[in-house]
């Protein structure tokens, strides 16, 4: 359903909608936006800043291949003699 809003100037703006946000934890919210329907994967309900509980998110193994790596890098100094300062 396209909304008209009359203190607007006709063609120049794009089209209105009543949307639906669903969010991956199954939270449902109606507002209006330029695209039609919205997915996200954390909202108001499920995000840690707003319930105050830490919740795990999947990054991927960034954290394991960034220990990796400095792992690595660290061995690689200390088989040199060179100390890493930090």
């Amino acid at each position: 359903m396209t909304i008209w809003r009359p203190d607007m100037k006709k063609d120049i703006h794009p089209e209105y909608f009543q949307t639906t946000i669903r969010c991956a934890c199954g939270n449902v919210v109606e507002v209006g936006s330029t695209k039609k329907d919205i997915r996200v994967e954390i909202c108001s309900k499920c995000h840690p800043f707003f319930t105050g509980k830490q919740k795990l998110i999947d990054t991927a193994g960034r954290i394991e291949r960034f220990r990796r790596k400095y792992a690595e890098f660290e061995a690689r100094n200390s088989s040199n003699g060179k100390s890493v300062s930090t």
